[in-house]
């Protein structure tokens, strides 16, 4: 599988040269069984313990020279040990260093790593959970959550997906901004949020300010929803 990735990634143009190859670990795989347009379950094939002494120190020397090099950087969190504490440390550190945007996809245990990152864009369930509070409805609760939430992690904003809610951005200087979904119809919520981290971090590195930056890829995750599978 590691193999394939990086064939399908050089074949479409897409460096490789930082992929780092540990046989130890495998590359993971999510399988999706499917029936009648519905996901009835999903089972992943992955490597979830932390990562060796040696790959970390491999991936901490390949960043600061592709960091420099990249427009905007994407930390998607899986939890499965590759944004280790010091990954995650070394990574936003660099991109602050060289003014890159620098946008994470959250997991709930490694939430107050992320602080001073341009923007996290976590949904209601990793919002809540990161800041180890019970989930409350409304949306007086959810704008002192998002609040607090760039408050306590020093972060520029912070993008609460919200499912068929839309989406919320929060900023440092307190501006909160409800945007609406623009799904027209659901099929497939399948990479969604990689959507929005995606398009969001792009129109960032574009020059996008961070409220038109949303709402792009707010228009986007609305199209990719629509397609059955992992779609662009």
């Amino acid at each position: 599988a590691g193999r394939q990735l990086g064939k399908l990634l050089s074949g479409r143009g897409v460096g490789v040269c930082g992929l780092i190859a540990d046989q130890q670990r495998v590359t993971s795989q999510k399988s999706r069984v499917v029936a009648e347009r519905q996901q009835v379950v999903r089972y992943d094939r992955e490597t979830a313990e932390p990562l060796s002494a040696t790959s970390e120190e491999k991936i901490l020397a390949t960043l600061p020279q592709a960091i420099e090099a990249a427009q905007g950087v994407i930390l998607s969190d899986y939890g499965i040990g590759v944004l280790c504490p010091r990954v995650l440390k070394a990574a936003v550190d660099w991109a602050r260093r060289f003014k890159k945007p620098v946008t994470v996809d959250p997991k709930i245990e490694h939430f107050k790593l992320y602080r001073g990152v341009t923007c996290m864009t976590p949904n209601l369930q990793e919002a809540w959970g990161g800041m180890r509070r019970d989930p409350k409805p409304g949306l007086s609760d959810l704008e002192h959550l998002g609040d607090d939430i760039v408050k306590s992690l020093r972060c520029q904003s912070a993008l609460i997906t919200r499912g068929p809610d839309g989406m919320s951005l929060f900023k440092r200087d307190g501006g909160i901004l409800h945007i609406p979904t623009r799904a027209r119809e659901v099929f497939d919520v399948t990479g969604a949020g990689d959507t929005v981290i995606s398009a969001l971090t792009l129109a960032l590195a574009a020059g996008a300010r961070l409220e038109d930056a949303a709402a792009v890829s707010n228009y986007a995750a609305g199209i990719v929803v629509a397609k059955l599978g992992t779609a662009t």
